[in-house]
């Protein structure tokens, strides 16, 4: 309330009539009559008052519509929705891209994780990579040894790196099945490649074996992730580098260089072999094929002279002075067909001229 002053002085009085603050002047402000007077003012501001039930309910409405209407929420393209209600997951809930609406907190809570989002993780390096789909290439920063050395088959150790292209296949797993999805992902692909290295020859690993060793380690880290109910999917495990470590890389570069050497040799002598072996091949059938035509000719013409001299034999039994005669003749024509002849007159006890039958034979190609 407002002070009024009494007399002619000041807010306490002026003058002599007992002015002074312990004097009869004015009285200090009422502070509870001007809080009650606040307190009405404000009651006739509030449609009905403000302790009527009308405006309580109206209130208690407005904040209720507010709480609804914070329960909607938008599940991006490529995101899926998962929905929680009292802490439980109600999969016939879980809501597709789009807008939509559930229970606000406390009551519903909802989770919209990145379902088509390629994701990668390094296993033996640390650094950055660039990639076109998925081929992708990197240059390491920082070789990490304790994950990339691994133990091959035939004791050898080798240098692997590699990196895990991967993806959520099933959200509410994802999110509530493991604590550390990629931290997950990273222990059970170096698992998962240690396994098949010590399944395989370094030789191999190096060369002929590198896409096996691939998928071998994408099937073997994709049942481990499930055998975890993990939700993740695995796309792609890619080797970018395997390699001998880099302290005996010089005397693996010699052995190699020597295996290199064996192998020109050996593709040398097998050339030699191939064109050498076909024609010893050929004149061995050659040979085998003349000798069996010899003993054709031979056992042949044995049985031709076996016939014969049964033959004879049997005609020598039949008429022994004949076949006698015969055989002298024969044998005389076998002697003299070849020599020179000179005809003789027995009965003058000279030779007769000269005549030369022998050329003349073989002029007219007949036999002397």
């Amino acid at each position: 309330m407002a002070w009024k002053p009494q007399g002619g002085g000041g807010p306490w009085g002026s003058g002599g009539g007992g002015g002074g603050p312990t004097g009869s002047g004015s009285q200090p402000p009422d502070i509870e009559e001007m809080l009650r007077r606040s307190q009405d003012n404000f009651k006739n501001m509030m449609p009905g008052g403000f302790g009527s039930g009308r405006a309580i309910t109206l209130a208690a409405a407005a904040v209720f519509a507010l709480w609804m209407f914070s329960g909607f929420y938008r599940v991006d393209a490529g995101h899926q929705g998962v929905v929680m209600l009292f802490g439980k997951h109600m999969e016939a809930k879980d809501s597709s891209p789009g807008l939509n609406w559930f229970f606000p907190s406390p009551i519903g809570k909802v989770f919209t994780p990145n379902v088509e989002a390629v994701r990668r993780i390094d296993v033996g390096f640390r650094g950055e990579a660039k990639s076109t789909g998925f081929n992708r290439s990197a240059t390491p920063e920082r070789d990490v040894l304790a994950e990339s050395l691994m133990l091959t088959k035939d004791q050898n150790i080798i240098d692997v790196q590699f990196t895990v292209q991967w993806k959520i296949k099933d959200a509410a797993n994802y999110l509530f099945s493991i604590r550390d999805p990629e931290g997950t992902v990273k222990v059970a692909a170096e698992s998962a490649m240690r396994e098949v290295i010590g399944q395989t020859n370094l030789e191999n690993a190096l060369t002929s074996d590198r896409q096996l060793v691939q998928d071998n380690t994408r099937e073997s880290l994709q049942v481990i992730l499930d055998a975890f109910k993990s939700g993740i999917t695995v796309l792609q495990v890619q080797l970018l580098k395997v390699d001998p470590p880099a302290q005996v890389i010089d005397a693996f570069n010699d052995v190699q260089s020597a295996r290199q050497d064996l192998d020109r040799k050996k593709n040398e002598a097998e050339a030699y072999a191939n064109k050498i072996v076909p024609t010893a091949e050929g004149q061995a059938a050659q040979m085998l094929q003349q000798a069996e035509a010899y003993k054709q000719q031979v056992s042949k013409e044995a049985e031709g002279e076996a016939k014969r001299f049964l033959s004879v034999y049997e005609s020598y039994k039949v008429a022994k002075d004949v076949t006698t005669q015969r055989l002298y003749l024969e044998a005389m024509e076998e002697v003299l067909k070849k020599s020179n002849k000179v005809i003789l007159d027995q009965k003058n006890g000279g030779a007769v001229p000269y005549l030369a039958l022998p050329e003349l034979n073989k002029k007219s190609g007949g036999q002397p």
